[in-house]
Parts: structure tokens; sequence; C-alpha cells
């Protein structure tokens, strides 16, 4: 049945044949995923550290502990180094990059997993790429007897929409587009959460915006969106 069904899917709509990502896309994710696997695996190391703070332990449980700590941080100096060399080192990546965090809020962090995405699928419009993060609202209801608030879809990668969670708090004070959006809605009586969902795919916009555009982020400039 299920075949059945992609067989008709694809006999009506015709869908776009799918490009795979060009190797330097590739190559960047798999690096920003080895760097997410390492700053998760120093944490839970540090987590062991503060624990073993107060607790009794073995000196050589705590040597051993520490000698994980320096070994991970300097891993994660290395694959930094490695995700910058190779953004710098490919031109189309590199100006995409310098796009990116043109715009305020948007750091190394963030520009670099935005910048995997956007060179490994395709997006015609700001609001597909918000989609595939999962940052679309979705309203909770069930029949007539509950309507619950709206959330974010949640439906794409948990960690890229951490990433922009961070991105949005810092541009709610110093982004004026942000800002706007969040002002706007917490005026409104919205809670600070939606707020900041909005804030989240503000950025999402303004990133298409400015790779669409090929123009660096200006503040004074209303129709980006």
């Amino acid at each position: 049945m299920d075949s059945f069904v992609l067989a008709r899917y694809g006999a009506l709509l015709k869908p776009a044949a799918r490009q795979p990502p060009a190797l330097e896309a590739r190559v960047l994710r798999a690096l920003l995923a080895r760097r997410e696997a390492v700053t998760l695996d120093l944490q839970r190391e540090l987590n062991r550290l503060e624990k073993a703070n107060v607790t009794e332990i073995p000196i050589f449980i705590r040597q051993s502990i520490d000698d994980s700590i320096e070994f991970l941080r300097t891993q994660l100096a290395k694959l930094q180094q490695e995700i910058d060399d190779h953004i710098d080192h490919h031109p189309d990546l590199r100006r995409d990059m310098e796009l990116l965090t043109s715009i305020p809020a948007v750091g190394p962090q963030t520009g670099s997993n935005l910048l995997a995405i956007v060179h490994s699928y395709r997006f015609d419009s700001a609001e597909q790429l918000a989609a595939y993060l999962g940052l679309v609202p979705v309203e909770r209801q069930s029949g007539s007897s509950i309507q619950g608030r709206a959330r974010l879809s949640k439906a794409g990668p948990a960690r890229i929409r951490a990433v922009l969670y961070m991105a949005a708090v810092v541009a709610t004070k110093y982004n004026p587009h942000v800002k706007a959006v969040y002002d706007r809605l917490l005026a409104k009586g919205k809670a600070k959460m939606a707020a900041i969902g909005a804030a989240m795919r503000k950025i999402v916009h303004l990133c298409f915006g400015v790779l669409k555009t090929r123009t660096h982020y200006q503040a004074d400039y209303a129709k980006i969106s």
C-alpha cells in the first residue's frame, strides 16, 4: 500500500528530482555533527567534575576526568579550526557565511549550521526553510472541544533550533527587525516563548533574505523577510 501511494504521488505531481548536496556541503555537515558530539561529551565530563567536587572519589578518577576534559577541549578547538578552514577554502561557503554573519545575533555557530542546511537542500522561499527547521506554528485542535495554544511544529533538526533559540534571545535586544517582531507580540499579550518562536522564524527569514539578494544585512531595509 505504501509503495502504491508513493508511486501515485510521483505519477500525479511529478516532483523534481533532488540533487545531492555538493561535497563541500556534506563535509561541512559531517564536521558540524562531530563538533556537536564532542560538545555533548565535554558537557557530560564537566557534569561529572562538578559532582566529583562535592563528593569523595579516588584521586585516579578525578585525574581521569580532568584528562578527558582537556582532551575534549583540544578536540573541539581542532574541529572549530577545521570548520573555519573548510569554509575559507570554498568561495561559495565563505561568501554565504559572510552574508549570514552580517546579521546581528547570527554568529559563527548559527551561521555555520544554517550554511550547511541551505547548501544541502533547495529552498524556494523563506517559508520553506522555516518549515524545514520546524519553526512554523501549528494549531492544537480536536473537534470543537479542544482549542490549544499554537506551538512550533518542531519537525526539523532540534540541534539547529537550539542554536537559533540562543540567537533569538540575543536578537531581541540587538537586531532591530527581530526586536520589532518580539516587542509587537509581547504588546499583544502573547507568551514570551511564542514571541521567541516568532523571533527565531524572523532570523531564518532574514538569513534567507541576505542569501537571496546577495547583500549584507541592512538595519534600515524594511523589505527583507
